[in-house]
């Protein structure tokens, strides 16, 4: 390790050299409270910035026991020191000038959910924070005098405001940490309380606008229906009241634009912690919880959908059901077993972007197709059978079929915004309309031991860089190129995530991609299964986090840890296995 002064000095050494002398900086640097790391330098000013990172010992930094006890507490304390971060480096950002991206100091900007991320990580004997730089020049000519000002003026400075104990506000701080731990000893009373989610009173649920996601001013609080309000106790706040929705099958309904996708998009994303202000902090929902749509096109890959679909007319097998082109109901059946293979206990769904005939079919139209002709067993004659026989439980919006009152255990009705139990109304007119009773094929577990292999599609490949030729069967280095959100490139295969709506932020999706490439590059051998090896990586990112995707000497900035359900979601939209 070299000192700040030969920082210093190297700095004025190569000055208005050419660009690649930047390379000499590479390396770890002490400062009196942190050590400075210069992990990947930028080809040129035009190219991606540079990778660095701070190091500080838990001694200098500071902080309080307590927030570093356990993993949940590191995960939400990481995510504070981010946004403070974000916040002291955001009026430095391209203060230092130059050609291209000289000057720009990029940090993870987190959104209203708390995640862990590479941008911040904290182990037993420190904390490190991972960011980039654009080292400045004048086109292709080192100007280290403007670096010099990043890493010897502004730097510092946004560290010590940053991830020192002494210079935060620890109210601020204490609060954001007692929010963690009550969200988690809500988890915790879900399962004790056979509750699949809880809403407490006051929530905010409405977003700014469909392109934020901050809370809406002056909208209506959330209040429970006194027949499902629930009163939970927890560390911090004390008690708490609001409305738990019991396991089963849920309900949610009224008219339109009165909050019943807002609700259950509350409910989606209750699977995340929330920050404070958020609006939804005390919206808690199964950590398991998987919302289901129709993906038509989407690619399906040896899946049993039989137990919603059979018989059809070109004798095709859904007992292990491939095609690369899914129809709605397809789509639909197979995202239910593959959310059964991924261990989810809660099923969101949302009629309007549900295929209309995998989910319901009306009495008339029984008698004019007789049963024998369809292929289809509906999910409004599943739900039941996959909540008594599998434990899953159903919460859904319904909007325009009567039909699934006869099976809801729970009915709430939104009314502009307010919630209403209408489970006993409900059922008193189901007795007066019955449904004729359907002959349905009996219910049975999917079965699944789906081995990952390559297709002959995606075999590795090698490139002969003297001849130009791609030599099938040898490896090839994989690349990934995200695409936002909403999926990524590896190799020459794109990986469409959009429908997988709880997949919230880009560096999830960045995350996805190189577990993705781990997992071709390394894990799929033709014989282990694919739950087989999501485990194992469910087991690497417990021990190790994403470092262990780290192909290099360091580790990078820019990712964000999915949960099991969206890998499993990925793993299932990759084409070439």
């Amino acid at each position: 390790m070299q000192t700040s002064v030969q920082l210093r000095e190297t700095l004025h050494s190569i000055n208005r050299k050419s660009y690649p002398a930047y390379k000499s900086l590479r390396g770890t640097y002490s400062f009196p409270d942190y050590i400075l790391s210069v992990d990947h330098v930028q080809g040129d000013p035009f190219a991606s910035p540079s990778n660095v990172s701070i190091r500080l010992r838990h001694s200098t930094a500071g902080f309080p026991a307590e927030f570093l006890s356990h993993p949940s507490a590191r995960t939400t304390l990481a995510d504070y020191l981010t946004r403070q971060f974000a916040r002291q480096i955001d009026p430095y950002v391209f203060r230092a000038k130059g050609s291209g991206k000289s000057g720009l100091i990029s940090v993870t900007h987190c959104g209203q959910e708390v995640l862990s991320r590479t941008a911040c990580e904290i182990d037993p004997d420190g904390i490190t924070a991972r960011f980039f730089i654009g080292f400045p020049a004048n086109g292709r000519t080192i100007n280290s005098g403007e670096l010099e000002k990043i890493l010897f003026d502004f730097l510092p400075v946004c560290v010590r405001n940053s991830f020192l104990y002494k210079n935060l506000n620890a109210g601020d701080l204490k609060n954001f940490m007692a929010l963690a731990e009550d969200q988690e000893e809500i988890r915790l009373q879900l399962k004790e309380r056979g509750l699949a989610a809880f809403v407490a009173d006051g929530s905010i649920l409405p977003r700014e606008s469909g392109v934020s996601s901050r809370p809406m001013k002056s909208s209506v609080p959330f209040s429970s229906p006194e027949s499902l309000r629930v009163t939970l106790k927890l560390p911090h706040r004390g008690i708490i009241s609001g409305m738990g929705i019991p396991k089963g099958i849920t309900l949610i309904v009224g008219g339109g634009y009165h909050g019943k996708s807002t609700l259950l998009t509350a409910l989606q994303l209750g699977v995340y912690n929330h920050i404070p202000g958020d609006g939804r902090e005390y919206v808690i929902t199964d950590a398991s919880a998987l919302k289901l749509r129709s993906e038509d096109g989407r690619f399906i890959r040896d899946v049993d959908i039989s137990l919603f679909i059979n018989d059809l007319p070109n004798k095709k097998d859904t007992s292990c059901f491939s095609t690369e082109d899914a129809s709605g109901s397809t789509s639909q059946a197979a995202g239910i077993v593959e959310g059964m293979e991924a261990g989810s206990r809660v099923f969101l769904l949302d009629e309007d972007t549900s295929a209309t005939n995998f989910m319901v079919r009306d009495s008339f139209m029984q008698k004019v197709i007789r049963r024998e002709k369809e292929p289809i067993t509906p999910f409004l004659e599943r739900a039941r059978d996959l909540y008594e026989k599998a434990g899953i439980s159903t919460i859904m919006v319904a909007g325009s079929s009567g039909a699934f009152f006869h099976i809801a255990d729970t009915v709430i009705q939104m009314d502009s915004y307010v919630p209403l139990d209408i489970t006993t109304q409900v059922k008193a007119l189901c007795r007066e309309y019955p449904l004729e009773s359907a002959d349905i094929p009996p219910y049975h577990q999917p079965s699944s031991r789906r081995v990952m292999s390559k297709s002959s599609l995606g075999a590795p490949r090698r490139r002969d860089y003297r001849t130009g030729a791609v030599k099938a069967g040898q490896d090839e280095h994989l690349k990934v190129r995200v695409h936002g959100r909403d999926g990524f490139t590896l190799g020459r295969q794109d990986v469409d995530l959009r429908y997988l709506e709880q997949l919230i932020d880009a560096e999830q999706t960045a995350a996805l991609g190189m577990l993705l490439k781990y997992t071709v590059e390394n894990l799929i051998d033709g014989k282990r299964t694919l739950p087989e090896i999501v485990r194992w990586l469910e087991r690497q990112l417990e021990t190790k986090g994403l470092s262990f995707l780290s192909e290099g000497s360091y580790v990078p900035c820019g990712y964000a840890m999915p949960r099991i359900q969206e890998i499993y979601s990925c793993f299932n939209r990759y084409r070439r296995i």
